[in-house]
């Protein structure tokens, strides 16, 4: 099949540092650009991103600090870049959440002011998702074939539920999956222990999603000016952050997962202070309501 095109459209996908777009770099471009004839052009750059990759986002895409070291940074290619996707609309997967706002985010920092007026974005991921639907009743029509009568009725949700998860485990009892790391399981088996490691793959400290554990298990932060962070590095140099955390509006039990972090990182320090090695400051002084707004605009949320 042909895509009918009255102007090329550039397929794009991004490699960074990271996911925040504020933050993170590009360290890869591809674009795949199809000319309204069904011809291809193509561009790939590797992109020095001026700060270091973490070693989460190198074993996920590959690219390690080494690998670009010696690579243009984005400002020496930026125009190139932007004169070979000028005529064209613009298309990815999951590309409007995440490529489309990283490509502008750095185009706006080395001075191109990319024109996305009049132009199109076809984001191949919300296709699948919206064609298939990912709620119960969906699930139940495509496991077990069968219609969900009363949806959101309780019982007939738990019903539901249970019938799909059977008939899950006989459909993928074989079926091999690999992880973000590239390791290959067949996590889909009859038994709880690995269903519980099979969904849930991203480890959250407080279920709340605001602190999870890193590749090394320990606590960080998952939100805000600290994200990838663990929280004793941040106390190490922020200790009001502590503070900051525990008179927000967060959940009690994020705040019950941070005391112990807290207590356990005191404990610490005063371990470190009693054997005679230097120390950094630890003490959160008590939080007046002027502090509070302070913390506020200093760390967001």
């Amino acid at each position: 099949m042909k895509l009918n095109l009255r102007r090329p459209l550039a397929f794009f996908d991004l490699e960074a540092t990271g996911i925040n777009v504020g933050i993170d770099r590009i360290v890869e471009i591809a674009v795949l650009k199809i000319m309204p004839d069904g011809t291809e052009q193509i561009l790939t750059k590797r992109i020095n991103p001026e700060m270091p990759i973490p070693l989460a986002s190198s074993l996920i895409h590959g690219i390690y600090d080494e690998d670009i070291k010696d690579a243009p940074v984005f400002a020496t290619i930026a125009q190139e870049i932007a004169n070979f996707i000028a005529d064209a609309d613009l298309a990815g997967y999951n590309s409007n959440k995440f490529d489309i706002p990283m490509l502008l985010e750095e185009f706006l920092r080395v001075g191109i002011d990319f024109d996305m007026n009049d132009r199109k974005f076809v984001d191949v991921q919300n296709i699948f998702h919206q064609m298939e639907q990912r709620t119960l009743k969906a699930a139940y029509k495509f496991y077990c074939d069968k219609e969900l009568v009363n949806a959101h009725s309780a019982e007939a949700d738990i019903r539901a539920t249970y019938e799909v998860l059977l008939a899950q485990l006989e459909k993928y009892k074989e079926t091999e999956f690999e992880d973000k790391n590239r390791k290959k399981s067949v996590p889909v088996q009859n038994n709880v222990d690995a269903l519980h490691e099979f969904t849930n793959m991203n480890k959250s400290v407080d279920y709340a999603g605001r602190i999870v554990y890193n590749e090394k298990g320990e606590e960080t932060i998952n939100f805000g000016k600290h994200k990838g962070r663990t929280l004793e590095s941040i106390f190490d140099t922020e200790p009001s952050y502590y503070a900051w955390m525990m008179q927000g509006d967060f959940p009690l039990f994020t705040k019950k997962k941070l005391e112990d972090v807290w207590k356990r990182w005191s404990k610490k320090k005063e371990e470190q202070k009693q054997a005679g090695k230097p120390q950094k400051p630890q003490a959160a002084k008590p939080v007046t309501s002027d502090m509070l707004e302070q913390l506020k605009m200093k760390f967001g949320k």
